[in-house]
């Protein structure tokens, strides 16, 4: 696959984003000592920068 093949579009920029966002959440949550809740959101970053891969 060459780079070529990537299409970003305005949905799966969006999910990058949102991914991003909940990754400095999850450093926030960490710095306060929140474990649990760093690792949900840890989770959902996941799905949003999983969706955004799939989604080109």
């Amino acid at each position: 696959m060459d780079i070529g093949d990537l299409h970003f579009t305005y949905g799966n920029v969006a999910l990058f984003a949102v991914g991003a966002f909940l990754l400095a959440g999850v450093y926030s949550f960490v710095k306060q000592g929140l474990k649990i809740a760093a690792l949900i959101v840890l989770v959902l970053a996941g799905l949003a920068i999983a969706g955004g891969v799939s989604w080109l």
